[in-house]
This record gives structure tokens, sequence and C-alpha cells, in this order.
């Protein structure tokens, strides 16, 4: 039964990370995989992630299984991230979070609740998205189709294009938008563009699921959700997939949420009855530590204020990179101009260059980025910048 199955093609980001380990080059640099990295090249367990931990120890008591959704301590942490300490949606009974393993898995039980217990059957994605978006809702189930966002020419978000797409889809469609930090291209909406979205959605009548995984690496907290509370406030149902494996630096502990936003407390409870049935029947129910470890932050003020700090310096960094970026292309004289990449935000930037580009940046000089010329920011530091800058330089 085996021996006819065919060698699956490699992942397109996380397969360059084994042609980076490859690499011989003692100077190499690694741009593709989204994994945060501090000036000295490593992914740090957060303060106050740490301080969370050691509290879970000497408290835990139990390995018992976790309710379906998981643990409600999570889903109100989760929720207040998203809406607010004093969220009408909550107080109102509007609101049912499941703890889900990672931002992808939110993004498959999201799937497959619109597939089996709605009449929702193509999803819309932003050009460009995360390459996983439509392999995700295709093994749903769920036909995939594209919508205008970015445009190339001038490297930021296309309003009047995206808008104009949107008028197109057809009635009863999901639309995939991302609520910060748009991976790949970095480039969001304003907060009146973000209202003309959410709504035209609203009138095409189309159900929006939004993609937050980069929360507080725009902006900050309450700055970074204000597209989402957008569209929340104007339409009166909504999906939100949650990841904490950047802004808590959890991605091995594979923590995220799916939230559901009802019109009303009566259609919370059926639908939370049905979306159980869509866990039960995947993974049954969530890991505990990494949920556990959200929760205990956000019951404590001091390790609130402690993440807010760990928070805060990696957003710095990310903000400063950029900044190094932009400074040094302009030094070297460079034959494009890329001030673009400072207005973007979140870790990700697309540098407009070719696959042959591509190619030559990895084969001449060691630096491997995906073949769209999406980079990761935390890449790079101020170690290494200089010679980004210069072999970018030499291949344009």
């Amino acid at each position: 039964m085996f021996e006819n199955i065919p060698q699956a093609a490699p992942d397109p980001i996380l397969g360059l990370t084994e042609v980076y380990n490859a690499d011989p080059n003692p100077e190499k640099i690694n741009l593709g995989v989204g994994i945060y990295q501090d000036e000295q090249g490593k992914t740090p367990v957060l303060t106050s992630v740490k301080r969370a931990e050691d509290l879970i120890l000497k408290q835990e008591q139990s390995k018992s299984y976790l309710p379906i959704p998981g643990s409600p301590d999570y889903a109100k942490a989760v929720q207040t991230l998203l809406f607010g300490e004093d969220s009408a949606l909550r107080s109102e009974g509007r609101l049912f979070t499941a703890h889900t393993p990672g931002g992808t898995g939110a993004l498959r039980v999201a799937g497959e609740f619109l597939k089996t217990k709605t009449d929702a059957d193509t999803v819309w994605l932003t050009v460009p998205t995360w390459p996983n978006h439509g392999p995700i809702f295709q093994a749903a189930g769920m036909k995939v189709e594209t919508f205008a966002w970015f445009n190339a020419e001038t490297h930021s978000f296309d309003a009047d294009a995206a808008l104009a797409a949107i008028e197109q889809i057809p009635e009863g469609d999901v639309i995939v938008l991302h609520g910060c930090c748009h991976n790949p291209t970095g480039c969001d909406p304003t907060a009146e563009q973000w209202r003309q979205i959410a709504e035209a959605v609203s009138r095409r009548g189309l159900m929006p699921v939004m993609d937050f995984a980069y929360q507080g690496f725009a902006t900050g907290i309450e700055e970074d959700a204000v597209g989402l509370r957008i569209v929340a406030e104007v339409c009166p149902e909504l999906i939100i997939c949650s990841s904490f494996s950047k802004n808590f630096g959890l991605y091995r502990e594979r923590t995220g949420a799916v939230t559901f936003v009802t019109k009303d407390a009566d259609t919370q409870g059926r639908l939370a009855s049905q979306a159980k049935l869509v866990v039960r029947t995947n993974y049954s129910n969530p890991p505990s530590h990494g949920g556990s470890i959200v929760a205990t932050i956000f019951s404590d003020q001091e390790l609130i204020a402690q993440w807010h700090e760990d928070l805060k310096e990696m957003r710095e960094r990310l903000n400063g990179m950029r900044s190094l970026l932009v400074s040094n292309m302009a030094s070297l004289q460079s034959a494009r101009d890329f001030s673009f990449v400072e207005q973007q935000r979140g870790m990700f930037s697309m540098l407009g260059l070719s696959k042959e580009q591509v190619a030559e940046m990895g084969e001449k000089h060691s630096i491997h980025m995906v073949g769209s010329s999406r980079i990761n920011l935390a890449g790079l530091s101020t170690s290494n910048i200089e010679r980004f800058c210069q072999a970018l330089a030499s291949v344009l």
C-alpha cells in the first residue's frame, strides 16, 4: 500500500531551513522561517513566560484532560486581548473561544466548522498571503480563491483594488483578513480603510475570518487590535484565529485559539455545541502548558507588565532593523529606494526581487529567503545588516 506513495514537494518556507543548514558559510543568514530572534540570533524564552512557568510548576496538581474548548481562564485572557477588559461582546455572551494547537490549528478548526456546519463553500485569500492558508482550507474541504491586496510597484496596501475585489465576492463566501502585520507584506490598512473594508464585507454578506498572529508586533496591543474591533463593530458575525507563538514566544507550545463572535447569546450557545464537535473529532481537547502560561500571566498584574516590556523589546528591535536596512541602502546609493520597508510593520517585508535575484542572494552570498523575496527582519542584526545590504545592492 505504501510503496506507490509519491515524494511530496518540500514546504516552501520550512524547507528553506534545510538549505540554510547545509550551507557551509559561517556568515550565512536565514531570513526565511517566521521566528523571532534576538540580536544574538537566538529565540529567547520571555522573562514573563519563565516566571509564569515557575508558578505553574509550583501550583500544578493534575495532568487530567482539559475541557474540549480548554480552560475558561485561558478563554478569558484571549478575549481580553482581542476586545479589551470591559468588552460588551463578552458581557452580552456573544463570544465562544476554544484553545487550539497554535494559530494553524485555529484556522483548521474554523475551516472545518465553516465547511461542515454552514453553507459556506469558498474562502477568499489576499494576494499574497501566508503560503499555508490555502492548503489548510483546502484540507478542510473548501474551495480557495484570491483577491487583490498588495501593490507590488508601490510596496503598499492597495485599498482601491482590495475594495473593488471585495465588492465582487459572492454573498455567503468567506474572506480571510490579516488583523495586523500582514504576512508576507507588512502592509496594513489604516483605521479608516478598515472601516471601509468592514462595511463592504458586511454589505456583501461575507463571513470574515481574521488571522491574528502578530498582535503587539506593529505598534502595541491595543493599537494593533483596532482593525479587528472595527470589523467586529460592523459585522455581526466573525471568526478570529489567534496565535501566541510570536507575542509570547510560545512557538513549540502550539498555543492558539479560535474565537467565534455571534449576533446574540442564544446563537453563541448553539454554535459552541457544534464547534466542540469539530474539536472533539480533530484533537479532542487542547494541550495545557502554553494556555496555562498565558492564563497565569493574565492573572497577575506584575506579570502582565513584564510581558508588555518583553513584547516592547521585540517590537522595537524589529522596527530598529527596518530603520537600519533603509539607512544602509540609502548610504550605498542603492539602485532602488527601500524606504517602504520602514513604513511596514511586523516581522516581514517583501523586497521586490526577482526569483533570479533571490537565487543569487543564496548562491553567491549565503543569504537565504523564500522565492517571493519575503524576508524575516528578525534574521537581521547589527552584526550582519551591512553585509546583507551590500549583497542586496549587488544583485539589483
